[in-house]
């Protein structure tokens, strides 16, 4: 069942060694190593029959894209380890489902390779579908974008749950999953419906980046207003920062991403803190109500100053 399972999801058999999948490929073995390493995959023996006709082509698809200047020789690794770990996380959570669904059903080995061979089609146009609308919006920002958008200038977030260690040692796993199932939908939708994006999940907490200051502020108050109004949901603390941030491979890097976390940390449960520059971009919107609190002193920052983000009226 096994080789019938992986033949189902590899596309074909495994024919190829190493070297054999380079020279066909026509790259050097250490160029495919390289890259095969960093789209996340172990070291395969130089006699070990590994790879298929896809991994030829995939290893061809990655070489053009530099050979055609399409990607810098320096970025080519960069591109193949944010691809693998994408992928790979997504991989991890509808192979469960999937198992989750063998388990569930009566079906025999034959009829669960017959399954798995209809699923793949569907889930490849699916994820295929979803890229393009992502692409598809991503260029639609940068087209239409403003100066400051042009600058690599954001406002990014961090929302984090609180006591989410104690809470994670009185729950069964079953119990946690669940919890950040729930967490990470929400997040997803509040920051999508106030037009952010969400940049990575990581368990207990949510980096998200929008456009402008006031979208940031809607959509950290508005994620605090729908974790108030679930049942069952433990309180979050978020930061919010703004500024100038370096936009690389779908992560984002620089100050304004460390300023955020820190007020995260600094943040008290329930409440959102911002830095200056967000609260002066907010200054005189009806929208928010702005509160400056006293200076603070934490890793990198010994002069830090927040500002408590409230709706108007807000106690």
């Amino acid at each position: 069942m096994q080789r019938e399972f992986e033949r189902a999801l590899l596309g074909g058999e495994r024919k190829f060694t190493r070297l054999e999948v380079s020279e066909r490929a026509g790259i050097s073995s250490e160029r495919a190593e390289r890259m095969w390493h960093a789209l996340g995959f172990a070291t395969v023996p130089d006699d070990e029959v590994a790879f298929t006709d896809d991994d030829v082509e995939a290893l061809r698809l990655v070489a053009a894209l530099e050979d055609d200047n399409f990607v810098a020789e320096e970025m080519e690794s960069s591109l193949a380890r944010k691809l693998g770990q994408t992928q790979s996380r997504l991989a991890s959570w509808q192979s469960a489902m999937f198992l989750d669904f063998l388990a569930g059903s009566k079906l025999s080995a034959d009829e669960a390779i017959e399954v798995a061979g209809q699923l793949l089609p569907a889930m490849e146009r699916l994820q295929t579908y979803v890229w393009r609308r992502h692409l598809a919006a991503a260029a639609g920002r940068a087209v239409a974008g403003s100066d400051e958008l042009a600058r690599g200038i954001r406002a990014v977030g961090f929302a984090d749950i609180v006591s989410y260690t104690r809470l994670a040692r009185r729950m069964t796993e079953t119990e946690l999953g669940q919890l950040i199932e729930r967490f990470e939908g929400m997040a997803a939708d509040v920051v999508a419906l106030n037009g952010g994006r969400v940049i990575k999940s990581m368990g207990d907490e949510v980096l998200f980046v929008t456009d402008t200051a006031a979208q940031g502020a809607t959509v950290a108050l508005a994620l605090q207003e729908a974790v108030t109004a679930a049942e069952d949901m433990p309180e979050l603390r978020i930061g919010l920062s703004y500024g100038s941030i370096l936009i690389r491979l779908g992560d984002v890097y620089g100050e304004v991403v460390n300023l955020a976390a820190r007020l995260t940390a600094e943040c008290k449960p329930g409440r959102v803190l911002a830095d200056r520059e967000l609260a002066a971009a907010l200054d005189g919107h009806p929208a928010f109500r702005l509160r400056r609190l006293r200076r603070v002193s934490v890793r990198g920052y010994h002069h830090l100053v927040p500002y408590a983000v409230q709706r108007p009226g807000a106690q």
